[in-house]
């Protein structure tokens, strides 16, 4: 049954409060409802947290976002970890329609006494209601004794009534009242739960590489001659570990690791996913398994698990996560096909089905059937993620998650983050929306999107207004811009400019997002015209690569990235989803975006001061100069809409002097983007 007041449409909620709605300690956003009543008297509305440890909060304000949409809001920040709960409260607020009404009275003469005695009352209730709890302090409620003086002066029969009305209209009365509001006909909404994360959850920078590539022997490559007649051989944890340092001062807070476990001989793989593997072909890390282990296992020809610790312990001197691939899928020699034959599906042949997605086959891959000893199969899988979380992992990227059942990484999430909440699942889900969300609102903390696929200005701000506002309350976007997947063909055509825009948009347009290692030298050519795969992709092959002449030679654009990620580190505006706001640009080809923290709120003036506010413009075309007019929303800057301000490039290092409406002129040969943050003149 609805309240005495109604509440309607809480947010942030997900599917009527089945599953928690998501935030991070620290992140700020709104929670909102719909709040309204019968006839023409005032309503207010406050949403009340409780914390973790069931410690309930002070109603806080809402205010309603235009007048006349009964929509109600206010922005909240939630300090620490764990399971929060809030539910909205409205009441009616009989001041707010006395001040309505004396406001058109009193002025014209009309019962301006009984207004001003009405007044009185009202006020003299509102401060016999502050509780000594309410002020902190050993000094008496200012804000009491600022109300009980309202009352005596609407009383004071040797004044003007609008002299009287006056004391009411203060900005001293107005704040003493949204402090202790008189309430009436008081309605309490149901509770709902928020998840808060730790911060990584959120904001961080992905680097993912393949360990066996760096410090790999390979003839032909990286100053090895081709008829040396030297073996190929694999890099280790060991030599990978020396990469560890570059990632670091590039500024990646997340080095993800692919499946660095045993790889199956049967089926394997050969160089570009040829069928027929040669003598030294090394396989997908993804056919996992062989005589040597499954996924409790290291691949030999990277060391042992000491050595697997000892590269967690150095990213972790260096500031670094290691996050590591969880892939549910076997090779044909991984040891569970003859020790749990159960958990695979068989053909009428009699034979293992491989996995297939037609016209595609996948020989060199069993998937796993969840539904013939489901609970067997869940506690082996428990049993491997708990095994790495022992050797220091506390991030696991999901392989094709959206191709298990559901209701089995709700289960599996749940069960680690009860006793380990520190530990991240992201989904990498490409897959259809319905099952992309689910997955998100069932645990998963972060989640690979469709952002590579999104290039034109169009499909960026209809795609980034959806995850930073619709979506944001269960699903965070991991923005990677490649993956050994995905070489799409803007990267394939649009030379370095291409690699840096996707790169500010990545970087700027989240606060979490991803490079796939390669992209730092803009390899960009693919296996065939028309197609996403890499041609000599690493997937099937060693890739060293020489860092140090790419550096020399110029041809990486390591030092931009490492620009981005110092910026996304300096400017708290960048570490959050849900502030990203789009502006008018007059020409298709830029696109023009702030992100926004607001300084600390002034009573005085009632507004938040300026804060910390990045504001971007890309060329989104990597061949031509473009030119536009950027009109600005001022308001989502902070600012007054005839406002003039500096804005300083945080690429160029130049400055400029703004108002609403801009120029701009961005040749990408030379830098494809304005990075700007604003100052006051």
């Amino acid at each position: 049954m609805i309240g005495r007041i109604p509440i309607l449409d809480l947010h942030p909620v997900v599917d009527c409060g089945r599953w928690p709605a998501k935030a991070v300690a620290g992140e700020t956003f709104e929670i909102s409802a719909t709040v309204f009543r019968e006839g023409h008297e005032a309503v207010a509305a406050g949403a009340v947290l409780t914390d973790p440890s069931g410690r309930q909060g002070r109603v806080l304000p809402m205010r309603e976002i235009a007048p006349g949409t009964d929509r109600w809001s206010v922005t909240v920040s939630l300090p620490d970890e764990g399971l929060w709960w809030f539910h909205v409260e409205a009441w009616g607020d009989p001041i707010a329609t006395w001040l309505r009404d004396a406001g058109i009275k009193i002025p014209r003469g009309i019962d301006a006494e009984l207004m001003c005695e009405e007044g009185a009352r009202l006020f003299e209730r509102a401060a016999a209601a502050v509780r000594p709890d309410d002020c902190p302090g050993p000094e008496p409620c200012a804000h009491a004794a600022t109300l009980r003086e309202v009352a005596e002066r609407l009383r004071d029969e040797h004044l003007d009534p609008r002299a009287r009305f006056s004391a009411a209209q203060l900005a001293t009365t107005a704040e003493a009242i949204e402090a202790h509001p008189l309430r009436e006909l008081v309605t309490r909404s149901e509770r709902y739960r928020i998840r808060v994360d730790r911060r990584r959850a959120l904001f961080g920078s992905w680097y993912e590489f393949f360990p066996r590539s760096e410090g790999a022997i390979v003839p032909g490559e990286c100053g090895v001659p081709a008829d040396a007649g030297i073996t190929p051989r694999s890099g280790t944890f060991r030599t990978a570990a020396e990469r560890l340092p570059a990632i670091a001062a590039m500024g990646f807070d997340v080095v993800y690791l692919p499946p660095i476990h045993p790889i199956g001989f049967t089926a394997r793989k050969g160089r570009n996913n040829t069928l027929t593997a040669g003598p030294h072909d090394p396989g997908s890390p993804w056919a996992i398994g062989s005589p040597a282990g499954g996924h409790d296992a290291v691949h030999p020809d990277l060391g042992t698990i000491e050595d697997f610790d000892a590269f967690v312990a150095r990213a972790r001197e260096l500031g670094l996560e290691v996050a590591l691939d969880l892939a549910l899928q076997c090779s044909p020699d991984h040891p569970w096909v003859k020790e749990h034959p159960e958990w695979f599906t068989k053909r009428a042949d009699g034979s293992i089905a491989y996995a297939e997605n037609p016209p595609k086959k996948y020989q060199d891959i069993y998937p796993l059937n969840f539904d013939n000893d489901p609970e067997g199969l869940y506690q082996e899988v428990r049993r491997i993620v708990r095994f790495w979380m022992d050797h220091g992992v506390r991030i696991f990227r999901v392989d094709n998650p959206h191709t298990k059942p559901v209701h089995f990484w709700e289960r599996l999430i749940a069960d680690i983050n009860a006793t380990d909440p520190d530990v991240l699942f992201l989904a990498e889900a490409f897959t259809r929306p319905a099952m992309l969300q689910t997955l998100a609102k069932i645990g998963f903390h972060q989640s690979y999107t469709y952002f590579t696929w999104r290039n034109t200005k169009a499909e960026i701000e209809e795609y980034l207004t959806e995850l930073a506002h619709r979506t944001a309350h269960f699903l965070r976007p991991n923005l990677f811009v490649n993956t050994p997947d995905i070489l799409h063909e803007y990267l394939q055509h649009g030379g370095v400019p291409a690699f840096k825009i996707r790169a500010v948009l990545g970087a700027l347009l989240g606060p979490t997002w991803g490079i796939y290692s390669g992209f730092e030298l803009c390899e960009n050519t693919p296996l065939r015209p028309g197609s996403e795969e890499y041609l000599d992709s690493e997937k099937y092959q060693y890739k060293p690569r020489d860092w140090a002449a790419a550096e020399r030679e110029g041809r990486s654009i390591a030092p931009f990235i490492t620009q981005l990620n110092l910026l996304r580190r300096a400017h708290p505006a960048l570490q959050e989803l849900r502030n990203l706001r789009f502006h008018h640009v007059d020409q298709p080809e830029l696109i023009c975006f702030s992100k926004r923290l607001p300084g600390p709120y002034d009573p005085a003036t009632r507004r938040h001061g300026l804060g910390d506010v990045v504001l971007a413009v890309v060329n989104l075309d990597p061949h031509h100069t473009r030119e536009a007019t950027v009109h600005l929303d001022m308001p989502a800057l902070g600012l007054d809409w005839n406002a003039e301000f500096i804005v300083d490039d945080q690429l160029s290092g130049e400055s400029y002097r703004w108002r609403q409406a801009n120029y701009v002129r961005l040749d990408p040969h030379i830098c494809p983007a304005h990075v700007f943050t604003l100052r006051h003149p």
